[in-house]
């Protein structure tokens, strides 16, 4: 049983993101003035007075449109809608009761759940002005005056909020959870994949480049293990990225990289390999999460005996920055392999938290040094005295010798070899740091 979920839906510009950030208490919905930034249905953790609750910020829902994207968000706020314990109907102030709250309104009440009625911007302190009597109209009983932006009156809303969910359902929730980045260029599938995973329209799709903006969450359990999926905003080269909104969208997904434990690099099995590709993995690679390589658009490929063997070969060159990171060829669409990528999520996450303990390190050190001597210069030999592992998250190996500026990469590399020889570590980077003993 999850925590309970509390829906923020609105009409658009009406301060749903904002709101959503403040309660939540970090920026992870993108806001700006333009209507229509939020998309897709965006998860945040939140919590008041010590009960847990799971925030849904939503796309602005316009009643009428023949919009695609418009009608896609239309959806996706109807799905938080279904899911929720409690809605959160966020109006204006300043624009007063509209016709679209009008039919917003409605939309909710059929829906049976409660509904906490915000009105939003009531940025001065003082009396409660004149317009805001004007909401009761809507019939959804008193509402409530908050300013997302100072934070006035959301204590309040969270009240309201948790006297309408029943005591039974908060719990603490397990922590034990893989999160998963989908990462990649734009339309290489990564919604597709997500939606396929969740079996539900969890992502807006669409042919449309840039049609996810927000790194969106989506939680679910297989086999006895809890996966958090997180689908970024494909990463496009910079000098395409114009739009002040799609550069939130990539820091967006920089900042998915960060949190996760794996990422998982979609190529598009069609157009196959990129130099973006190559730039999408190098961010995973610099923070030092496990990887995988997965090939999609695998079932519109055309095949023969060797082209899955060829496209492989092909790959380990491309990605011969990172040799561990294992391929596996999928179908986000028909679902072909998704089980295989959960094995090698799993997988991969074991090993990149992977803690080897001084003793069979240095057993290993002994023999490699007995193989291969450390290299010398001008007569000076590299003496490395023992190893430990320092950290997981990667594998972090701490080397001290006598002499740092010998320890040449490529023995570095000759090491790293032998670890992942004796202890696999696929699909994880290896670190070392070099200390020359006496350093603290």
């Amino acid at each position: 049983m999850a925590k309970p979920i509390v829906a923020v839906v609105g009409r658009p510009n009406v301060g749903k993101s904002t709101l959503f950030n403040k309660i939540i208490g970090k920026r992870l919905s993108i806001v700006d003035d333009t209507p229509g930034v939020t998309r897709d249905r965006i998860y945040g953790d939140a919590e008041w007075l010590g009960r847990k609750l799971m925030l849904v910020d939503t796309g602005g829902i316009e009643p009428k449109t023949d919009d695609i994207i418009l009608s896609s968000m239309r959806e996706q706020a109807q799905l938080a809608i279904d899911t929720a314990s409690v809605i959160v109907f966020v109006t204006d102030i300043k624009t007063g009761v509209t016709a679209a709250d009008q039919e917003v309104a409605a939309m909710l009440r059929r829906s049976g759940k409660p509904i906490v009625l915000c009105v939003n911007k009531c940025d001065k302190i003082g009396d409660t002005p004149a317009e805001f009597y004007e909401f009761y109209n809507l019939g959804l009983g008193d509402p409530i005056a908050v300013s997302s932006v100072h934070g006035h009156g959301t204590g309040d809303l969270l009240d309201s909020v948790i006297s309408h969910i029943p005591e039974e359902d908060f719990f603490d929730e397990d922590e034990d959870i893989i999160d998963v980045a989908v990462i990649g260029k734009p339309n290489a599938g990564k919604s597709s994949l997500i939606n396929q995973i969740a079996g539900e329209e969890r992502s807006i799709v669409s042919n449309i480049a840039g049609t996810t903006r927000d790194a969106i969450d989506t939680r679910i359990e297989k086999n006895g293990i809890k996966y958090n999926f997180i689908d970024t905003a494909g990463l496009r080269r910079k000098s395409k990225v114009e739009d002040k909104i799609e550069k939130f969208s990539v820091l967006r997904a920089k900042m998915a990289i960060e949190r996760a434990d794996v990422c998982v690099i979609m190529i598009d099995g069609v157009d196959g390999f990129t130099e973006q590709d190559s730039k999408v993995a190098g961010l995973a690679l610099e923070q030092g999460k496990a990887c995988i390589i997965a090939v999609n658009k695998w079932d519109a490929v055309e095949k023969d005996g060797s082209t899955m063997d060829s496209f492989r070969k092909k790959l380990m060159v491309d990605f011969s920055f990172m040799p561990y990171a294992p391929i596996v060829f999928i179908s986000a669409k028909t679902g072909q392999r998704v089980d295989r990528l959960f094995e090698l999520i799993k997988y991969v996450n074991e090993q990149n938290t992977m803690r080897i303990s001084t003793g069979m390190l240095n057993d290993i050190l002994a023999d490699a040094t007995a193989r291969v001597q450390p290299p010398t210069d001008k007569g000076k030999r590299l003496k490395i005295y023992y190893m430990t592992q320092a950290s997981t998250k990667p594998p972090t190996f701490v080397c001290f010798c006598n002499k740092a500026e010998l320890f040449h990469f490529s023995y570095q590399r000759y090491l790293e070899n032998q670890i992942r020889a004796t202890f696999g570590l696929e699909g994880t980077p290896v670190r070392f740091v070099i200390r020359e003993r006496g350093d603290k």
